[in-house]
């Protein structure tokens, strides 16, 4: 039984790989080991390159996916309002406890050397005396005690330090009143419409209807992308209840820990994490864990030992996918990252149990939820091989994962998009065949002809556990159990 279960995490990765393509990756070939490596999903990060540039990206993801054999989900992730400091003298300026600068929004301003240097967003529109400001990723921070102008506001130094040309600043307790898509975004998601994106991660967002305007957005220009709420800022996290409220609203959730930590101190992060996960599970929507998750090996061929531990303990959390950013963007070992965050997944899930989900999901798909657990259970119970989901929405599919089976889930849907998008729901191999009364049945016996499907060791036959619903109606109604 052993060895059945360590063949089969072979081909069933349960927690997926989410890749960055970025400088290190940007070739057909590198794109390709990439996936062949274990990716799951590329992220195309809207803050670096250009629209041609992710025109060649998709298309090099979409040929390698073809030639794998397997769907893969690419996330358009927009730069969102990522305030900058402009261009500064030398690229340095020095500063101590005490000093007071000046941030400067108006256009065409140039920094002379002095204490007054130009931002990339008119934050005197926005803050108010006494709230926090920090730069450069929290390594200088300091509290806004003036609106100097309808251009420029005026900050107190805390500590001595020194900040750079375009470093990010952060501002934990400023309420954008939800105005967080900027000029370049509403670009992206208008050009991105036309591209073949599965789904946009949108930065920053602060409350519930910052999604659902971003839904709206990209009804309007006939996208079927699903939105992913990255939660990196202080007002997400505010409570629980407005926390939960995000979640529902998005179609998945991101857990940004590097400006989560900075906007509201790392020490609630993980703790957070733990929080999203659980949410997303009871709530049937994707979960991606992300930041630094092997950053150590941008410059190293292996990982730091607190490094996998983060990588499995978001795994026994339960998380749907996990995130690699500049190690596979800019790293040197982008490759090798894949592989051994593939190799801490399969170790993780084969020696630990995910526990069950505490409550169903509350709403519209009691039901669905309530025959997902009861097919999770019922495969569990007879020891089945695999749980086949025919899908036309991808529902049945992501509730069944929502219960975290120790069952491999095999997706079929006649809707490329469909599967494409769950390639990261955990657990799920997603295939796109045509649609007939019987197409989940006829995979299962592809499948096992082709030896992706085995049956446990000494057994003739495989059994499955096949959920499906009528095409014609929303929603699963049937649990089929099937020897093939």
């Amino acid at each position: 039984m052993v060895i059945y279960m360590l063949y089969m995490s072979k081909l069933f990765k349960r927690t997926k790989i989410l890749a960055t393509i970025g400088p290190a990756t940007n070739s057909a070939e590198k794109v390709e080991e990439v996936i062949m490596a274990g990716a799951n999903g590329c992220r195309l990060n809207c803050s670096h390159g250009s629209n041609e540039e992710r025109d060649q990206q998709i298309k090099w993801i979409r040929a390698a996916a073809e030639k794998k054999g397997r769907s893969v989900a690419i996330l358009q992730d927009l730069q969102g309002p990522k305030i900058r400091l402009g261009m500064i003298r030398d690229n340095r300026l020095d500063l101590k406890k005490g000093d007071e600068l000046i941030l400067e929004s108006a256009e065409g301003f140039e920094h002379d050397g002095g204490m007054t240097v130009p931002i990339q967003y008119n934050l005197a529109e926005k803050v108010k005396v006494g709230e926090p400001l920090s730069m450069f990723d929290g390594k200088v921070k300091s509290e806004v005690v003036e609106i100097v102008s309808n251009t420029a506001i005026k900050v107190e130094i805390q500590n001595d330090g020194f900040i750079m040309s375009k470093k990010g600043l952060n501002l934990p307790d400023t309420d954008f009143g939800g105005d967080i898509l900027t000029p370049k975004d509403l670009a992206d998601i208008e050009y991105g419409a036309n591209c073949d994106y599965d789904y946009v991660s949108l930065s920053f967002v602060q409350s519930a209807s910052d999604i659902d305007k971003l839904k709206q957005i990209l009804l309007s220009h006939g996208s079927t992308a699903k939105v992913i709420a990255k939660i990196e800022t202080k007002k997400a996290i505010s409570s629980d209840e407005h926390l939960e409220e995000i979640v529902k609203a998005a179609d998945g959730i991101m857990v940004a820990r590097g400006d989560m930590a900075v906007e509201a101190g790392a020490e609630v992060v993980p703790i957070v994490q733990r929080k999203l996960i659980a949410m997303c599970r009871a709530h049937a929507k994707l979960c991606i864990v992300a930041t630094q998750m092997l950053s150590s090996m941008v410059d190293s061929p292996e990982p730091t030992r607190a490094e996998v531990s983060d990588v499995a303990t978001a795994v026994v959390q339960g998380a749907d996918v996990v995130m690699l950013s500049d190690e596979t963007a800019n790293g040197n070992y982008p490759v090798e990252t894949v592989k051994e965050m593939k190799k801490v997944i399969l170790y993780t899930q084969n020696h630990s149990r995910i526990a069950p989900i505490s409550r169903l999901p509350e709403g519209e798909k009691e039901v669905y939820d309530a025959i997902s657990n009861a097919t999770a259970r019922l495969a569990e119970k007879i020891d089945a091989d695999v749980i086949v989901c025919q899908t036309a929405s991808g529902v049945t599919a992501t509730t069944m994962a929502a219960q975290r089976p120790n069952v491999p889930i095999v997706s079929v849907t006649s809707n490329p998009r469909v599967a494409n998008q769950l390639a990261l729901i955990y657990a799920n191999s997603a295939f796109v065949r045509p649609y007939s009364e019987e197409f989940g049945l006829e995979l299962a016996k592809e499948l096992k002809s082709l030896d992706y499907l085995k049956t446990k060791e000494g057994e003739k036959d495989l059994l499955a556990v096949i959920v499906s619903g009528d095409k014609d109606k929303v929603g699963t109604d049937t649990i089929r159990v099937r020897y093939i």
